[in-house]
């Protein structure tokens, strides 16, 4: 029988800096190159944890979104909407069901990202359609109109939508960081292949307090300061 449901999904630590696999490139995270993604914080995709890692890594998305801003990095959100036409939803039905259109009428405010991670005006977000950030969507070219080549990926799931998100950026040349301690799945385990896939295959690992260090650097701020700032664009198709 087909799985046409979210599972339960029991509490597990996040993986530490020393837990993280090696990586084939010394890519690092600049200021000046550099995009932030939260991926589906949103409240049905939350629902299925009884605790942990999900507080730990929302403060720690939190404190990357903060310094972001700070630092002029581009943030973007990936949202699903809460109604969507089965021809839109496609084989997504088959399967995890009505997703979030199960449960809109018994809770409207089922597709609304966290509240603890609430998008401010000038950030993006972008409608989701598909387990990828960039399909169906104008991603790729806000970032390119943006100068961004590099893109720091937090959120959930980390085996699903992160790890395609990863992969897409790699193979459209934008240099992928999966935030290992600011993302959730369905278990450490799974948490740990995604960890794994992204190091081996498409990108680079890293940890919240070393992605902060490179942005905060003073070398990544003195590159930061000789880059013009570019101005976001308002494509047609985005949400806030």
């Amino acid at each position: 029988m087909m799985s046409v449901s979210l599972p339960e999904i029991r509490p597990y630590p996040l993986p530490a800096a020393a837990e993280l696999p090696a990586g084939r490139v010394d890519w690092r995270p600049d200021p000046a190159r550099a995009a932030l993604l939260v991926h589906d914080m949103q409240r049905y995709f939350l629902a299925p944890y009884a605790g942990a890692p999900v507080p730990e890594a929302t403060a720690n998305i939190a404190r990357l979104v903060a310094t972001a801003r700070e630092r002029g990095v581009p943030v973007f959100y990936t949202a699903q909407p809460g109604r969507q036409d089965p021809a839109d939803r496609g084989l997504l039905t088959e399967f995890w069901g009505d997703g979030i259109g199960a449960v809109i009428d018994a809770d409207p405010r089922a597709a609304d990202i966290v509240d603890a991670l609430a998008p401010a005006e000038a950030d993006t977000v972008l409608v989701k359609w598909r387990y990828s950030a960039f399909q169906r969507s104008t991603f790729a070219e806000q970032l390119a109109a943006l100068g961004r080549d590099q893109l720091l990926i937090t959120g959930v799931y980390a085996h699903i939508g992160l790890q395609a998100t990863a992969v897409e950026a790699f193979m459209r040349d934008v240099q992928p960081f999966l935030v290992a301690d600011a993302a959730a799945d369905f278990s450490r385990e799974r948490h740990d292949q995604a960890c794994a896939y992204v190091a081996e295959r498409c990108g680079v690992v890293t940890t919240t307090a070393e992605a902060l260090t490179a942005l905060t650097s003073a070398e990544a701020l003195t590159s930061e300061k000789a880059r013009p700032a570019a101005k976001a664009p308002t494509p047609a198709g985005a949400a806030r």
